[in-house]
């Protein structure tokens, strides 16, 4: 496998050498998400495989190309998952992609996101060098953290070529509930019981309806369950998948789609068009050709940010814009590990 890493330098070297442009990609299931896509495209898919999996010692390391549904099949056959829940918008989704995205699922309050499970990185910089950054415990300190700032860089500081990442055990036991409730009701309902030792592992609020996922050991789940109310959903699993993936009705129902981050607490945003609450309130989704300065102002009200996650026809930036001392931190980062500019220029923010 060190040929196509050695491909992969030589191509970025190339680049850099002719002042062109890269557009890394893997399964390309996140093309939308981001900015403009600009320059040759840099493969990764060919770089696949699981390079070390230690069960008993909850770690996992697989190459950058590795489809997502591999890495899950072989850690499901050990009992074992991711548990940040990454989406698969398509078959093809790769790690790399993942990671790079940074984007994390409906259990992500309760188990951890992307960037908190990621325990090393193997990349190439800008330059065509090929670096390793932290390794394969929770407690590793030495030097820099690159190895999370990798998470959701969007592929703008280096190309991901392997990652170690934190792996949980399946849960003995798990049952989703449905319960009536409007909106302003699910998210009392969804702080409430943050505060209280139950075995919820996902909440979602769609329509008029409050899905809650308890996780545990069995006799935890069965009384949290009694203790909760609703109705059982049959296929909780299901629910839950088409909620990462995005494939629940609501997600198809405007061509923008935006993601807009919040305090728990936060009332029912005062915005026109669909809404879909997860995350115990924290995650608000918001599909309607709505106006970006109205969203992001109301979003920077409550304490938070929006994210045009799917732009449709839209024109506006994707990333809620930064405040100047932290866009001058970013630009930084960016001249130190790609100096010529030439990976994924422009995919976040216009300035690098």
């Amino acid at each position: 496998m060190q040929h196509i890493v050695d491909q992969l330098s030589e191509t970025i070297r190339g680049a850099g050498a002719h002042n062109g442009a890269l557009r890394i990609r893997g399964g390309g299931t996140k093309d939308f998400y981001g900015r403009e896509l600009r320059g040759e495209v840099l493969d990764t898919r060919e770089y696949a495989g699981i390079v070390d999996y230690e069960p008993t010692e909850l770690v996992i390391t697989a190459r950058a190309g590795t489809k997502l549904g591999d890495i899950e099949s072989a850690m499901h056959e050990r009992g074992q998952m991711l548990a940040f829940e990454p989406p698969q918008f398509a078959s093809g989704s790769t790690l790399g992609g993942c990671i790079a995205a940074g984007l994390s699922g409906p259990r992500r309050p309760y188990a951890g996101s992307a960037r908190d499970l990621v325990l090393g990185v193997r990349m190439l910089d800008g330059k065509g060098a090929d670096l390793r950054f932290g390794g394969q415990v929770m407690k590793n300190v030495a030097g820099y953290d690159v190895s999370r700032l990798m998470a959701g860089s969007l592929g703008t500081l280096g190309v991901l070529l392997e990652v170690s990442m934190k792996a949980l055990p399946l849960p003995p036991a798990e049952v989703t509930i449905r319960l009536e409730q409007t909106a302003e009701q699910a998210v009392q309902l969804m702080n409430t019981w943050a505060g209280k030792p139950l075995p919820i592992t996902a909440t979602c609020h769609a329509g008029e309806a409050l899905y809650v996922r308890l996780s545990g050991a069995a006799p935890a789940v069965e009384a949290a369950r009694l203790k909760l109310g609703g109705d059982e959903v049959s296929d909780g699993a299901s629910f839950w998948r088409q909620v990462r993936d995005h494939q629940l009705d609501f997600f198809s129902g405007a061509p923008q789609l935006w993601r807009i981050s919040v305090k728990p607490t936060t009332a029912p945003l005062p915005l026109q068009g669909a809404q879909l609450i997860e995350w115990s309130g924290a995650l608000r989704w918001l599909a309607a050709d709505a106006d970006p300065v109205h969203v992001r102002d109301t979003a920077q009200r409550a304490g938070g940010h929006a994210i045009l996650f799917r732009r449709g026809r839209s024109t506006a930036e994707t990333f809620h814009p930064l405040q100047p001392a932290l866009l001058r931190i970013h630009q930084r980062l960016k001249q130190t590990f790609d100096p010529r500019g030439i990976l994924n220029p422009g995919r976040m923010y216009p300035e690098f």
